[in-house]
Formats: structure tokens, C-alpha cells, sequence
């Protein structure tokens, strides 16, 4: 809502970008080109960790990589939690925002321009607490501008999460070109750039397009708290910092220990939002509504994710990428799926708007999205045991990668905007946040049972996961009743 007049949002007056306010169209830039450092950057992530020194990596094994890889992941949807506390008791949403912005550009320069483990460590640290940040509360901005009934909203979102993919389509395209031609540090470059691009674009339309949005603190922090919970905040992060540095928290357990704690986090973040006396009764019936999509969403991004570590070792090891003599950089597969969503993300917003009260409730795209999921990772196997698979196998099943995510990911963001008690807008979309984190965490933990070389366990590696992910669909599909009955109005 608008600083000016709270019950009129700025949707309701500024339909200059396709019927949505210009504020749109800057919050989906520096989204685009964030998304562009980060997918960028991850699409060389593995293989950097991996690869030998003599080819410009660090030599570690793939173990190790895929659960720094996971435990990354979840670092950055995890680090949402602190994001949303710093909006909602600090700072508000945008001006946090503007914030994790500078700081997410400060890490890709670290992994640009700081060699070894050393710049490796500054640089994850710095995007993806900046990252988690920065996700938080750019979708937070987005629906303030809109009134919480606005059938616009869930579009909005489709848009702003298309943008987002063109940035996740050209950066692994653009720094994996780099990485084949000129080595790993000129693809970091590369993401550095463009994060410095969207910053500058975000400072200039700044003024123009978002004033008086997301300037509100909901739950202010009393000053004389703030210096505790900040050294408190230095502190902790000294001592892990510490216990990585000298071997007490081995990398190879990283994926483990942060799935551990982006658990414990959801855990206790529902309890504050079930809990607050702030919450009123119907906003405590909506937030318990949102446990069982909770799940779900864990599970689909537990699959999801694992294109950052199980598909990106396929892509590099069992995937034929020769194309008329030319071999594909393994990073590009990558590139797949946010092609996919920038061709039917506009589909899915129009089909939303055309459909309205007649489109499938939240919970049946939730459990839409996870039989999708399975359907998908049961398709695995029927490459395990030859020589190579095709990459148009990789490109079908990203393919309903694709249409799973859309059924889940923008919708889900949308759901949690909604369902937010105002006290705690922003740390409510950290819980969807959080589902991310921890999925992409076991994508790691998950990554450790992957064998390529022994096919009856990559049968039976995605056998199992496919089993899990569609028994989720049929759970939520049979629980959906109850959940929309307690969403009370939010459908």
C-alpha cells in the first residue's frame, strides 16, 4: 500500500506497464538481472568446486561439491528469515531490498577477483545472504502495490517471474561461453556485471516508480535492541565461519547441517506466526493452512533444485551434448528450463486472468505441480544403463520441470502474500522461502546417494523420489477441502 493513502494501493492508479503499475517493470529489472548473476554464477558452481586446478577449479570431489552446491542453495532462501526480520523491524521492504542488492554485487566481485577457497567462501556468503534477501522482499514490494483481493496479483507475478528467467536463461549462457573460452574467474566476471547493470537501473527508477511503497516498518525493533541483535548476528556468523575454516564442520556434511537448520527455522517461524498475539483469529487459521502446502512445496523443490547438483553431474558425465559436431557447455542445459518459462509464463498469467473463479484452487496446483515432479524423475530411468542419453530426453523432462514449477513456484509466492497476518507480511513469505531452502539443501543431501556408473541405483535413486513426490500430490489433492475452508476467503 501506498505510504499516501493506505486503501488505495498504486495498482489501483498506475496501469502503465501492460495494465500493472511502472513499479512492475523496475522491481522484475533488477530481479532479471540478479537472477542473471546468480543462475550465471551457479551454472559454473559444481563444476568450478570439482574440476581439477590444471582446468581452473579447485579439485575438490563431487561429494563435496554438490553439498556446498546445496547447502548454498539453502543458505539463500534460508537467509529470507533474516531478510524478512530486517524489513519487517528495521529498514521496511524496499529499502532492505536496495540494500541486498549492493551486497549480492560485492559477492559475485569476490568470486570474480579473490582466487581459491578464500574467494570462494566471501563470495557464496555475500550472494546468498544477500540473495535470500533480496527475494524476500522484492516479492513483498510487488504485492504491496496491489489491494489483497486484486485479481491481478497472481499475473503480476507470472510477469515478474518471467522476467526473472530471462535473467536465468542469459546467465548460464553468457558465463558458461566465458568459462569454455577464457576460464572460470571471466564467467564470474560476467555475473558481476550484470548485477552492477541492475543495480544502476533500480537507483535510477527508483524515485519515479516506488515511492511511498514498501516504506512501512510493521513490527519496529526498539534502538537500544538493535546493537545486541547485531553483534549477536557477528558473532554467530564468526563462529561458523570459523569451524568451516578449520575442518570442525566438514564440507562434505554443509548440505546436512543447513537442511537442519532451515528446518528448525520453519519450525519455529510458524510457531511466532500461530502463536503472536498480533495475529488475529482468521490470520492464525490461514497461516495453519499453509503446513500441509508447506510440505509440498519442500518436496517439489527437493526434485527442482537438483539441477544445480544431481542434473548438473548428468549434464557433465551422461548426457550426449554433441549437436553437428559441437559439444554443448554442460552448464547451458541450465538454460533449459528458464527458456521454458519465459515461452509459457505469459500462457500461464493470461490462462489465471481467463479462467478466474474458475481455475484450480492453490492446493490443487500444488499437488498438480508434485505429480508432475514425479512424473518427471520416473522418466530418468528409463535412460539409466545406456551409454548416453539424448539431450532431447533432458530437454522433455526440464520441459515438465517447467509446467510444474509454473503450477507452483509465482502461485506460491502470490498464496503467501495473501495469507500473511499484517504483522508479519515479509516473514510469512519467508516461510515459502523457507521451502525453498530446505529442498534445496536435500537436493544436496539427496545428490550423496546419486551413483551415474551403477545403473539399477540411478533406477532405483528416481524411482524412489518419483514415488515420494506423486504420494505428496495425492495427500494435498485429498486434503484440499480443509485447506481452503481454513484459508477463510483466500482462494
Amino acid at each position: 500500500m501506498t505510504a499516501q493513502n493506505p486503501e488505495v494501493a498504486l495498482a489501483d492508479k498506475d496501469r502503465r506497464f501492460f495494465g500493472h503499475p511502472l513499479g512492475l517493470a523496475n522491481l522484475s529489472g533488477i530481479e532479471l538481472w540478479e537472477r542473471f548473476s546468480f543462475y550465471g554464477m551457479q551454472g559454473l558452481l559444481a563444476y568450478y568446486i570439482y574440476y581439477s586446478v590444471g582446468e581452473g577449479g579447485l579439485g575438490y570431489s563431487e561429494q563435496i561439491a554438490t553439498s556446498i552446491v546445496g547447502a548454498y542453495g539453502g543458505l539463500v532462501y534460508a537467509s529470507a528469515i533474516l531478510g524478512a526480520w530486517v524489513s519487517d523491524r528495521l529498514f521496511g521492504a524496499e529499502r532492505t531490498l536496495f540494500g541486498a542488492a549492493i551486497m549480492i554485487m560485492l559477492g559475485h566481485t569476490s568470486l570474480a577477483l579473490v582466487p581459491g577457497a578464500l574467494g570462494l567462501g566471501i563470495g557464496l556468503v555475500l550472494v546468498a545472504v544477500g540473495a535470500g534477501t533480496l527475494k524476500a522482499t522484492t516479492s513483498t514490494v510487488v504485492g504491496d502495490m496491489y489491494q489483497r483481493t486484486d485479481d491481478r496479483r497472481d499475473a503480476a507475478f507470472s510477469i515478474y517471474y518471467m522476467a526473472v528467467n530471462i535473467g536465468g536463461l542469459l546467465g548460464p549462457l553468457i558465463t558458461g561461453a566465458l568459462w569454455d573460452t577464457h576460464g572460470f574467474h571471466w564467467g564470474f566476471g560476467a555475473a558481476a556485471v550484470g548485477m552492477a547493470i541492475g543495480l544502476v537501473q533500480y537507483i535510477i527508477m527508483r524515485g519515479s516508480t516506488l515511492k511511498g511503497v514498501g516504506v512501512d516498518v510493521p513490527d519496529p525493533l526498539p534502538r537500544p535492541q538493535r546493537v545486541r541483535y547485531l553483534g549477536g548476528g557477528l558473532v554467530v556468523g564468526i563462529l561458523v565461519a570459523a569451524a568451516i575454516a578449520t575442518g570442525l564442520i566438514p564440507l562434505e556434511s554443509l548440505a546436512n547441517i543447513v537442511t537442519a537448520i532451515a528446518v528448525i527455522g520453519a519450525v519455529a517461524l510458524f510457531a511466532l506466526l500461530i502463536g503472536s498475539r498480533k495475529t488475529q483469529a482468521d490470520e492464525r487459521r490461514r497461516v495453519i493452512s499453509f503446513i500441509p502446502m508447506f510440505v509440498a512445496s519442500v518436496m517439489f523443490w527437493a526434485l527442482f533444485q537438483q539441477q544445480f547438483t544431481v542434473i548438473a553431474i548428468y549434464s557433465d558425465q551422461r548426457l550426449d551434448r554433441n549437436i553437428g559436431g559441437w559439444e554443448v557447455p554442460a552448464s547451458w542445459v541450465q538454460s533449459i528450463n528458464p527458456l521454458f518459462i519465459i515461452i509459457f509464463a505469459a500462457v500461464f498469467a493470461t490462462m489465471w486472468v481467463k479462467l478466474g473463479d474458475r481455475q484450480p484452487s492453490t492446493p490443487m496446483k500444488f499437488a498438480l505441480s508434485n505429480l508432475i515432479m514425479g512424473i518427471a524423475a520416473m522418466i530418468f530411468m528409463l535412460f539409466a544403463g545406456h551409454e548416453s542419453t539424448p539431450i532431447l530426453g533432458i530437454v522433455g523432462i526440464l520441459f515438465l520441470f517447467t509446467m510444474a514449477e509454473l503450477l507452483l513456484s509465482p502461485v506460491g509466492q502470490s498464496l503467501a502474500t495473501k495469507l500473511a497476518p499484517e504483522a508479519f507480511k515479509t516473514q510469512m513469505l519467508a516461510l515459502f522461502f523457507l521451502t525453498v531452502s530446505i529442498g534445496s539443501a536435500l537436493s544436496g543431501v539427496l545428490a550423496g546417494y546419486y551413483d551415474p556408473s551403477d545403473a539399477g541405483a540411478e533406477r532405483t535413486y528416481f524411482l524412489v523420489l518419483g514415488i515420494a513426490s506423486i504420494a505428496v500430490a495425492v495427500v494435498i489433492a485429498l486434503l484440499s477441502p480443509w485447506i481452503r475452508k481454513n484459508m477463510v476467503g483466500v482462494r
